[in-house]
């Protein structure tokens, strides 16, 4: 059956990047259709329930800038929040709550519902259809067909999913949801190359059955630091975590059994996650560590089932039953779900633009897992980037990329797509040049405008941002003109044992400021000096950056240029000679001659 409607944009899958995408395009005014496989599955957290967390809680702040929905939501169904490294410098402070899963389920599914240019159908796409060197629609394994002018695919771990415990192993896109199977075949038809990698989750534990007094509270922060710039006096009856340890006698259950594990019994042939190692590679790749933290969260506040955070696994259930029952706390551990590891197909993200269009078909794009990223965060942006240009296609307008010197997003999608990955892709602080530009609570300063732009920050909050703007900026001047003995407030602030709310606290200095406003005033008057210099840093990086390729460049009439770059520089094709000084193997030579080259190019014409 074809669908007789053309619709701006199908979104196929509907999760963290899924929704960020088909929100986007259909509060810009655009018709939209997402097809999932489980209608009531939006926004899953398959995972980790929580948000946030080192350069997570960056990303997941900037999505908000721009008008994305993931910090409304976490702060709607947030039951514990933390600002994590407040010891260390500004740069690296990151909020992170944990949240009711069930809740931001049920939260992102209203969202979807309430939205009126969002058509939400269950199906499983089977087919791209491709005319013209373009997406034009997709097909169901039902045989149903419907077109669009843009087609984004969010298929998260479904792609050919495959789940292992120990020796057991199933077809599963997640625990008791299917795969989708003829999808990639699809793609493959249409030139788009795939890899296999492969994500694990720990097992849930019954409330009911743990020793929490033998365990170390983790209680939220007060008040909370919440996500949205939106949320205004939420008031959050906090729920604790709690802490425990892997010892001695759980790593010799784990390393009696490495060969039932599919990970080491090589039944599993995906690339995993470096930094999110499961616990069977804990033992062994840090066999010199006596022990590992192991977090207890809860998954909601209806539910009775805990969250081991820390020990992913793969392992048989009678193995992780064993191990877990090792560990203090845990001796009458009761397990509701085991952990598992799930294989699927991604796509190579050195196949996308800047954009996260596909490079060889006009009108794809690709958001989420399928980029090889792990994470909500991760995905979420990209989602939100996919759709906010399919809006500006859709509008006739440019498309929308931000720089490296602009958003942790931004680092994330130019290290895809110009580097690639060999692992699911996770965010860290240390991959961005310029992060004390770049800081948690500087978000909306960096962004703001840019979501008004796309018409996702509305007239009346982008007013707000400017009177909390205005009154900072009042502030600092208040500072500059006030004395304390010899020096002005602003001077002193920049003392190391001097604080901003000591200032007020004393009766020296009256403000309205919030303390997020308050800290963001602290961190640029402290840190005027080490910030002055990345500016320096980031208009060096502008100048590359603004040297753009042109798009008719034959890197083979290129003269001295090897063959390996020319291959890598064909493959990616930077836009820029600062894309292309970033791609690996191309040497500052290479860079030289590419730069003659595109000089000459430019004096015949």
């Amino acid at each position: 059956m074809n669908s007789t409607r053309e619709y701006a944009a199908i979104i196929v899958g509907a999760g963290h990047a899924g929704v960020e995408a088909s929100l986007a395009i259909a509060r810009g005014g655009f018709p939209v259709l997402v097809l999932t496989l489980d209608t009531n599955a939006i926004a899953r957290m398959s995972c980790n329930p929580a948000i946030g967390g080192l350069a997570k809680g960056h990303m997941a702040r900037e999505i908000d800038a721009l008008g994305g929905e993931m910090g409304r939501a976490t702060d709607a169904t947030g039951i514990q929040f933390r600002m994590l490294n407040r010891s260390k410098g500004p740069a690296v402070w990151a909020p992170r709550a944990q949240v009711d899963k069930y809740e931001y389920e049920r939260y992102m599914k209203r969202a979807l519902d309430e939205e009126k240019n969002i058509t939400l159908k269950q199906g499983e796409v089977a087919e791209i259809l491709v005319g013209d060197g373009a997406c034009r629609g997709v097909r169901t394994k039902e045989g149903e067909t419907f077109f669009a002018r843009n087609v984004i695919l969010t298929t998260g771990t479904f792609l050919q999913g495959l789940i292992h415990v120990g020796e057991e192993k199933c077809p599963g896109g997640r625990r008791d949801e299917p795969p989708a199977v003829g999808l990639s075949d699809s793609l493959r038809a249409h030139g788009i190359d795939l890899v296999r990698f492969k994500t694990g989750t720990p097992p849930r534990l019954h409330r009911k059955s743990i020793r929490w007094n033998k365990l170390e509270e983790q209680k939220g922060d007060e008040p909370p630091p919440f996500f949205s710039h939106r949320t205004k006096n939420r008031k959050v009856d906090q729920l604790s975590c709690w802490l425990t340890y892997t010892n001695a006698e759980t790593h010799d259950i784990i390393r009696n059994n490495l060969h039932r594990s599919p990970l080491y019994a090589g039944r599993i042939a995906g690339i995993g996650a470096r930094y999110c190692p499961s616990v069977e590679d804990k033992i062994v790749k840090f066999a010199e560590k006596e022990r590992h933290q192991i977090y207890l969260e809860p998954e909601g506040r209806d539910t009775n089932e805990i969250y081991v955070n820390g020990f992913s696994t793969s392992l048989p259930k009678d193995v992780q039953d064993a191990a877990l029952r090792k560990i203090e706390g845990l001796e009458d551990a009761e397990i509701l779900r085991f952990g598992y590891a799930i294989e699927y197909d991604a796509a190579p993200p050195t196949q996308q633009k800047h954009t996260l269009e596909n490079k060889k078909i006009k009108s794809l794009f690709l958001a989420g897992q399928i980029n090889c990223t792990s994470g909500y965060e991760e995905a979420a942006a990209q989602g939100l980037m996919a759709g906010i240009n399919v809006l500006k296609r859709l509008r006739g307008e440019e498309p929308f990329i931000l720089d490296r010197t602009e958003a942790y997003i931004a680092v994330m999608i130019d290290d895809l797509v110009t580097c690639g990955t060999k692992e699911p892709y996770r965010m860290f602080t240390s991959r961005a040049e310029y992060r004390l530009l770049l800081r948690q609570d500087n978000a909306d300063m960096r962004l703001l405008e840019y979501g008004y732009q796309a018409g996702l920050v509305s007239e009346a909050e982008r007013d707000a941002f400017a009177k909390r703007k205005r009154a900072i900026e009042d502030d600092l001047k208040k500072l500059r003109e006030t004395r304390i003995g010899n020096d002005t407030l602003y001077h002193y602030l920049k003392r190391p044992e001097a604080s901003y709310k000591a200032l007020t606290d004393n009766k020296i200095h009256s403000s309205k400021l919030d303390d997020n406003e308050a800290h963001y005033l602290e961190t640029e008057i402290k840190y005027e000096g080490y910030i002055a210099r990345q500016m320096i840093e980031v208009k060096n990086f502008k100048k590359v950056e603004k040297r753009k390729i042109p798009d008719e460049v034959d890197y083979d009439t290129v003269n001295g240029i090897g063959r390996e770059a020319k291959e890598k520089l064909k493959q990616i094709k930077p836009d820029s000679i600062g894309q292309a000084s970033r791609i690996p193997g191309i040497s500052s030579c290479d860079l030289s001659l590419l730069a003659v080259h595109i000089a000459r190019l430019a004096s015949k014409k």
